[in-house]
């Protein structure tokens, strides 16, 4: 008699599970480090639900029977029902737009009486699932032109619906999965189009108009005369140089002004000028700005943000100054101290030393993932693995950086310490459908 998995333990990769309740612990006292009162009673307000870390608290127990119940689940039915679940996903987003509260600026939050769901940051799961059940069919041949675009388009779809319910951060995460692509065997070339696309932004914010349009003038007129032999025996040539200056022409003198303009919501520009120290141009003309106006600009929006967010992680030092004794988190001097700029009240109250602790956590996991994800006989289980280890890389490299100044401010929360019940969900149901997929791991999934 064959015995399949007599104990919800077996095969179970406990480091991972470790490695999780260590992140939501330091997240739950992050929290509270940020949002608790003097004088209110911390048992009573931490089963009450009425603040932020009773509610953070509430969702991780609720974590841990979802992820209780993903674990005694037949791994067959995540490849079974991959389809199935993205199909719901997108309609759930869909079903945004009529029924939206506008909640700081986005648009993609549902409110059910107390609660707040969004469903762009569940269909995360889903498109992870549905992307790994595309790449390992049998008859997918992810060489081909028509098998890279379906992927790309499963990826893009809720990224898009992102983008028109104002959520434009969240819609960049997608965009993580293209790494998961490329270890399947996308081609660098396209990747290389990407980056270079995103320095040529980057170029149309740092450098004038007029000066850049000369520059790409100037390196195109350089490449033509570096291959010019090639060009005398290939004329096709030639019109690829000049077909690429006018592309690079036609983004930097159209696209990102069309962009900036008709598609980015204004404080979203101003994030991003922000991080680079520059006046946004695009500002309705005529308008003129005094300089009380000036000053009080500074002292909000995105760049107070970062410049209270850098303060507070230079003032923890070494050790921190410790949980109830940060001064520029516990008196809100950070503003969404306890959602997006969280690491600033890890950099506060546990310092340097504590800042490190937490990355090398992060670091540790995004290990463990990545080595679960060689080890999978299964195509479906290696592809899902490494669209979780996308997912989690993503929103570690961009939270942190833009606390630090390094990133725009995009909104996105640090998994598993940022407040956010659907957050927390997420993260929770992405790792815990990985540790149960490798628990099985000696099964091939379709």
């Amino acid at each position: 008699m064959n015995q399949r998995n007599p104990t919800i333990s077996k095969g179970i990769d406990w480091s991972i599970v470790w490695i999780y309740l260590l992140l939501v612990t330091i997240g739950l006292v992050a929290i509270f480090a940020a949002t608790y009162k003097e004088g209110d009673p911390v048992v009573q307000s931490f089963i009450g639900f009425k603040t932020d870390y009773s509610k953070q608290f509430y969702f991780f127990v609720l974590s841990g029977v979802l992820g209780l119940f993903i674990l005694l689940t037949d791994s067959k039915f995540f490849a079974a029902t991959a389809n199935l679940g993205y199909a719901f996903g997108i309609f759930a987003m869909l079903i945004v737009f009529p029924f939206h509260s506008s909640v700081k600026g986005t648009e993609s939050i549902i409110r059910i009486g107390a609660f707040n769901f969004q469903p762009a940051e569940l269909c995360k799961i889903f498109v992870a699932l549905a992307l790994a059940k595309y790449l390992s069919r049998p008859e997918t041949d992810f060489s081909k032109t028509r098998s890279q675009m379906i992927a790309a388009g499963i990826a893009l779809l809720p990224a898009a619906l992102s983008i028109l319910q104002s959520e434009t951060g969240l819609a960049l995460v997608y965009f993580s999965f293209f790494i998961v692509m490329y270890r399947e065997g996308l081609p660098s070339t396209i990747l290389v189009i990407g980056f270079a696309a995103a320095a040529l932004i980057v170029a149309t914010i740092l450098v004038q108009p007029d000066t850049l349009a000369v520059i790409i003038t100037a390196i195109a007129l350089l490449v033509a005369y570096a291959f010019r032999k090639q060009i005398k025996r290939q004329r096709g040539l030639l019109f690829s140089v000049i077909l690429l200056w006018a592309l690079c022409v036609g983004v930097q003198r159209f696209a990102v002004p069309y962009i900036f303009k008709n598609v980015l919501q204004k404080h979203q520009v101003e994030r991003i000028y922000d991080l680079f120290g520059k006046d946004n141009p695009y500002a309705a003309k005529g308008d003129t700005v005094s300089a009380e106006e000036k000053k009080k600009k500074k002292e909000s929006g995105s760049s107070y943000n970062v410049r209270q967010s850098k303060i507070a992680i230079g003032s923890g030092r070494l050790t921190g100054k410790g949980i109830l004794n940060a001064t520029q988190t516990r008196y809100d001097f950070v503003p969404e101290q306890r959602t997006d700029f969280i690491f600033c009240t890890v950099g506060e109250g546990f310092g340097f030393t504590g800042s490190m602790i937490l990355l090398a956590l992060y670091l540790l996991l995004l290990f463990r993932i990545v080595t679960i994800a060689e080890r999978q006989r299964s195509a479906f289980s290696r592809v899902y693995a490494y669209g979780v280890a996308s997912v989690f890389f993503f929103h570690i490299i961009i939270n942190i950086g833009m606390t630090i100044g390094l990133a725009p401010v995009i909104g996105i929360p640090l998994p598993l310490i940022s407040y956010g019940g659907t957050s927390l969900l997420t993260f929770t149901i992405l790792l815990f459908v990985l540790i149960r997929l490798d628990a099985d791991r000696q099964m091939v999934l379709r």
